[in-house]
């Protein structure tokens, strides 16, 4: 196996999902954390797998929902995603669906689309390639096509590519993904890829009344040198963090999107903003603020999922900061 000069494998350069790490990762910091990470790891599961006790089962629960806050292990992730989202429930009501889909009618101008975006999608990650030994691009080229014959109000936007790439690294099943796909688009983020994007513009607009009440001072910012929460923010919101924070944090992420829905995409947003406050604060000028909302998604914070995960879950969200939105 070829070896770098520092006498790391080149293997190491990848992370365990198939993504290549950038030059400059820091691979002493990654280790310490890791090594500490992997103790809750191992904790969480012995925890599921005593929840579990090899039933593919479980009811939602406020111990399910503690359990899943702290974290879904790997081996565990695809089966309680599918459980708790629904879309287990709708795979089984709909057997051959998915294949139906595959085999039906196309619409040209979709796959035309779909295909336009293959290569642009994840090229940092080596089972993507089309030289990978099962090439992923297949699995999601079918998903992205079947979703699109689907739900055909949606049909496909960009951002759809990444999210269903994700599913697939973690499900490594087409039809899953596919359900899971469903289950996002459908009824956990309605109207975030339809043509119009209503959800997702309103859910933009949410979170800068959210910083209003909660961090006035950057929403001041933002407001006296006229940048909109949507210049900002919007892939947060249409990649669902992917590309944006590191891998092992989005998937602790969506582990509580596939629960308990958006509202935790509210609070990632906030602690992001409301941790890096004194940061983002130094801006003096609009390409300033463009450029802290880059750097708050890097660093040790975001990288120690578990403390972060934390953090997040501390910041308080009730239906009372809803209600007193105007778009309530």
């Amino acid at each position: 196996m070829a070896r770098r000069e520092d006498g790391r494998d080149w293997a190491y350069r990848v992370d365990p999902y198939g993504f290549e790490r950038p030059e400059d990762f820091d691979y002493a910091s990654y280790e310490a954390f890791f090594s500490r990470y992997l103790v809750v790891l191992t904790r969480r599961a012995i925890k599921w797998s005593k929840l579990l006790k090899g039933n593919n089962s479980i009811q939602k629960s406020l111990k399910v929902k503690r359990y899943i806050r702290k974290g879904i292990p790997n081996e565990h992730r695809a089966l309680i995603w599918m459980i708790v989202s629904g879309a287990q429930a709708n795979m089984e009501q709909n057997p051959g669906y998915y294949q139906r889909l595959l085999e039906g009618e196309k619409n040209d101008k979709l796959l035309e689309a779909i295909k336009t975006d293959m290569n642009r999608t994840f090229p940092d990650n080596v089972k993507f390639r089309k030289t990978a030994d099962p090439c992923l691009q297949h699995a999601l080229y079918n998903v992205l096509v079947a979703y699109g014959h689907h739900n055909k109000a949606v049909g496909y936007c960009q951002g759809m590519n990444f999210i269903a790439g994700y599913l697939i690294l973690i499900t490594k099943n087409e039809e899953e993904s596919f359900w899971l796909l469903d289950a996002l688009i459908g009824r956990i983020l309605p109207d975030y890829y339809s043509p119009a994007m209503l959800g997702l513009k309103t859910d933009q607009e949410v979170l800068g009344e959210l910083v209003k009440m909660k961090v006035p001072a950057v929403a001041e910012l933002m407001e006296r040198h006229g940048v909109m929460w949507t210049l900002v923010v919007s892939r947060w919101f249409i990649c669902l963090f992917i590309d944006i924070l590191p891998v092992e944090t989005v998937l602790r992420i969506w582990d509580c999107l596939f629960y308990e829905g958006s509202k935790i995409i509210f609070r990632v947003a906030l602690t992001l903003i409301k941790q890096n406050q004194a940061f983002i604060l130094e801006a003096m000028n609009f390409p300033d603020i463009c450029d802290k909302f880059k750097q708050i998604t890097k660093g040790t914070f975001v990288t120690e999922c578990h403390s972060f995960m934390q953090t997040i879950l501390m910041i308080t969200i009730t239906g009372m900061d809803f209600l007193q939105l105007p778009y309530h």
